[in-house]
């Protein structure tokens, strides 16, 4: 008898202790919001969809560089480069002749120019 009352007590002891709370639930949701900078998230945007054509000097019929942060940086404050990457218009759309970016990639673009054009 004093074996069964002692193992109904360690039922009820281990029973009581678990928890349906999740890993996810004992972790905190909000994501750290970190700046966007030019050298860790926008320069490999530009480098893998626009330098083809915007390299130095540009080629097929590209405006200007987009190799350099300043040429990015330039692009964006003053040659409409958002526009240009956000444009449903297959006729302005850029990357020229290629499909529209996918849009996480040009709200990075948009929250690097929100978050002040970070260099890093």
């Amino acid at each position: 008898m004093k074996n069964l009352t002692l193992i109904i007590s360690c039922l009820f002891i281990v029973a009581n202790s678990c928890t349906n709370a999740s890993e996810e639930d004992l972790i905190d949701a909000t994501p750290i919001i970190e700046d966007i900078t030019y050298l860790h998230d926008v320069k490999p945007i530009i480098d893998n969809n626009c330098i083809s054509c915007h390299n130095n000097p540009p080629v097929n019929g590209a405006q200007m560089s987009l190799l350099t942060y300043q040429d990015v940086k330039n692009a964006v404050e003053n040659r409409g480069l958002i526009s240009r990457i956000s444009s449903e218009d297959t006729g302005f759309l850029m990357p020229f002749g290629g499909p529209r970016l996918p849009q996480n990639l040009i709200d990075i673009v948009i929250q690097w120019e929100t978050d002040g054009l970070l260099e890093e």
